[in-house]
């Protein structure tokens, strides 16, 4: 009888889960719609036309980056609930200089976002992996999972090397970034978490974090598309053209902005896509720099592994970021 119950309950988690991911996905695409036919007809109706080009660009971002978004949210949250860190674990050599560009592979065949990648990085430490190959892949996973590309490859239609360039330098940064730690990292920079209560694990564990990283994850996919739109629209054409052109001011310039828009990963590329008026190196430092360095992420490191690792790690990692997208962008770019 208990088992009958047992499974009767999880059948109905199952269920409940699939229509929160249909039903709210197709919400969100309906409700972007609906917005990218109303806001230019408001806009053009107000006599506003730098309103409407606003909206256009806006909800253009949205609309292309929920699916995606949804998709990738759906992922990670199986991976949080299915995927045992210990399985993780056992899949890395015991030799660091080894595991770091392992853990920056794995990365690619386990996708998940920023947000999702700091817990797992904690519990692989925890776990006895080495800490230079836990950051790898803390940086690595967000950046070059195969939604990321997919997503990239859509933005960026007919221009499979920017794919490739995203690949390499965000892969680059992330094994650098581990090699790094392991040569120069000091224990008392970093507060390895400690033990905690067990995590939740199966279909309930799925749900809550499908719930948890959608609504997190979408908030700050819509402030990063008002944010395009709006320095798109906002900032005068002589002051864009500054940066514009010179790809040594371009670069810092979206490198920062990425720091700040705090884009999810799954949704960066159609951003960084909508600032066409930018050189190429400089979109691709964009989508280089936001999966690893931004505002979120910090105050999530500096809550997991403490304000001084979060510090030291976050500003050498914008400088490897920045750098290796200069360097891939020069190559195939």
């Amino acid at each position: 009888m208990q088992n009958q119950r047992t499974v009767g309950d999880n059948l109905r988690v199952v269920v409940r889960a699939f229509v929160y991911a249909v039903v709210g996905g197709a919400a969100l695409v309906a409700i972007a719609t609906v917005v990218s036919v109303l806001g230019p007809t408001l806009a053009l109706d107000l006599y506003t036309p730098p309103v409407a080009a606003w909206w256009t660009v806006f909800t253009a971002v949205v609309v292309q980056g929920v699916p995606f978004l949804l998709l990738g949210t759906v992922v990670s949250a199986a991976i949080g609930a299915f995927v045992s860190e210990r399985a993780l674990g056992r899949l890395l050599p015991r030799n660091p200089a080894l595991a770091v560009p392992v853990a920056g592979v794995a990365g690619a065949v386990l996708p998940g976002c920023e947000c999702a990648s700091v817990p797992v990085a904690g519990s692989l430490m925890r776990r006895g992996v080495a800490p230079a190959a836990a950051l790898a892949f803390l940086l690595s996973a967000p950046a070059i999972n195969p939604v990321v590309l997919v997503a990239t490859s859509l933005a960026f239609p007919a221009r499979p090397e920017m794919v490739l360039a995203r690949l390499l330098a965000s892969l680059g940064t992330a094994v650098v970034m581990g090699w790094l730690w392991a040569r120069f990292g000091k224990e008392e920079w970093l507060r390895t978490p400690g033990r905690e209560a067990p995590h939740s694990t199966g279909v309930r564990a799925f749900l809550t974090g499908l719930q948890h990283d959608f609504l997190h994850a979408g908030g700050f996919l819509v402030l990063g598309a008002a944010a395009a739109a709006t320095f798109n629209i906002a900032v005068p054409r002589s002051v864009l053209d500054v940066f514009t052109g010179s790809a040594w001011l371009a670069v810092p310039l979206l490198a920062l902005l990425a720091v700040v828009l705090c884009v999810c990963s799954e949704a960066d590329a159609f951003v960084a896509a909508s600032l066409s008026a930018f050189p190429a190196t400089a979109r691709l430092a964009f989508m280089v720099v936001g999966p690893m360095v931004d505002l979120k992420l910090l105050a999530l490191q500096a809550g997991t592994f403490g304000r001084s690792f979060a510090a030291r790690f976050a500003t050498v990692t914008w400088l490897v970021a920045v750098a290796a997208g200069v360097l891939v962008g020069w190559w195939l770019l």
